[in-house]
């Protein structure tokens, strides 16, 4: 297990790499109106982290990203779960979340915008919108793909229902959920930052937006990298366990002890 996860961090470290090489590469053949140099973009990374602008613009959209995704993943958690357990309820709300997740973010956010105001509520409602969808789908889909032997199991067994859910019914659903939660928090950074941008400036996207003014795109490209560290970051620590736990390669046994552990 320790083998395969320092390979998949060293092809994950491989991939980053290739990614630099095609940054240099497209500054070199279109110049630093097109893309900054790699130094540059270093130079305003360490200059805007330096100055406190990096932390306080981090805290804010990360409360924008995190707060909406959680609600967001709550709500589609909490209505996938009573859509799959009420058959007729997830058909009935299957449609609508659909129309909903068609829905662009940027119209969610003018939207937002008139209804709230440009204040936190703004960014926080247009995430959880946007990220509640992928929940309520892929717990609808895990709810409805649940083995039947494991809930005849159960019923035989006359298992508590708190036993049920959290020893069966969750660990089931991970595996669905857990692709879906790394995807509606890379999708909450990204809707919160067109938030930011587009509304009173606040958080790294108002930072974005004034080096995008002042057509500083070291310094515009620096808060991009900045926020796709700290994502890569988060993910890593929140959902890469996670990853692991359920990666059907893993010997590890339902309660997470391993073959060798076991012998």
């Amino acid at each position: 297990m320790a083998e395969r996860t320092g390979g998949d961090r060293l092809w994950g470290t491989l991939g980053l790499a290739g990614l630099a090489a095609g940054w240099s590469l497209i500054h070199t053949t279109a110049g630093p109106f097109v893309l900054p140099s790699l130094a540059d973009t270093g130079t305003a990374l360490i200059r805007v982290i330096a100055d406190g602008s990096a932390l306080a613009g981090l805290a804010l959209t990360c409360l924008h990203a995190v707060g909406g995704a959680v609600a967001g993943a709550a709500v589609g958690l909490a209505l996938g779960l009573a859509g799959g357990a009420v058959r007729p309820l997830g058909a009935a709300l299957a449609p609508a979340v659909t129309a909903i997740l068609g829905v662009p973010p940027v119209a969610w956010i003018v939207l937002a915008f008139l209804w709230f105001g440009t204040g936190p509520a703004a960014p926080l409602f247009t995430v959880a919108i946007a990220t509640a969808p992928l929940l309520f789908a892929a717990t609808l889909a895990g709810v409805r793909a649940r083995d039947p032997a494991l809930i005849e199991m159960a019923t035989v067994f006359r298992l508590p229902r708190a036993t049920r859910f959290f020893r069966l019914t969750l660990p089931e659903l991970a595996v669905q959920v857990a692709p879906a939660l790394s995807s509606a928090f890379a999708m909450a950074w990204k809707v919160a930052l067109t938030a930011e941008v587009l509304g009173d400036g606040s958080g790294v996207g108002g930072r974005f937006a004034t080096a995008r003014a002042h057509l500083d795109l070291a310094e515009a490209m620096a808060w991009i990298v900045l926020v796709v560290a700290v994502l890569l970051t988060i993910d890593a620590v929140l959902f890469g366990p996670l990853r692991r736990r359920i990666d059907p390669a893993t010997p590890a046994t339902r309660d997470g002890t391993d073959d060798g552990e076991r012998r």
